[in-house]
């Protein structure tokens, strides 16, 4: 699955006692009501994060992670989390949205030209 939107938040690497590393990034999507998502980078895929910055355009592979998780009174939550694996940059210089001026074809009329008009031909009505 994939993510895409501007990179509003990148966090700093969090290293636990066990050696695990995560480093998360809020991403706000964009849609009609953007969403802040917040995504992990475990491990060594917390690097991907280095050379984007906040406001950069990307998009992100996920995978989304579930988990069952029973307190000490027994009661049974869960969990899920966003996991990162991919990242990339959107180049967002050249406009790609904006709409391009096409070469009129030999079937449309040259421009300023009126396709109503009456062509001088030889048939009778």
């Amino acid at each position: 699955m994939e993510l895409q939107g501007t990179i509003k938040k990148i966090s700093d690497i969090q290293t636990f006692a066990s050696g695990f590393q995560k480093r998360e990034m809020v991403l706000l999507t964009e849609e009609q009501y953007p969403q802040p998502i917040n995504i992990e980078f475990l491990q060594e895929k917390g690097d991907l994060l280095n050379n984007l910055k906040e406001g950069d355009k990307v998009k992100v592979a996920i995978n989304i992670r579930g988990r069952e998780w029973t307190s000490p009174q027994g009661e049974v939550k869960y969990f899920n989390s966003i996991t990162g694996w991919r990242i990339e940059s959107i180049d967002s210089s050249p406009n790609f949205n904006e709409p391009t001026q096409a070469a009129p074809s030999a079937s449309q009329p040259a421009s300023g030209g009126n396709v109503f008009e009456e062509e001088d031909d030889d048939l009778p009505f």
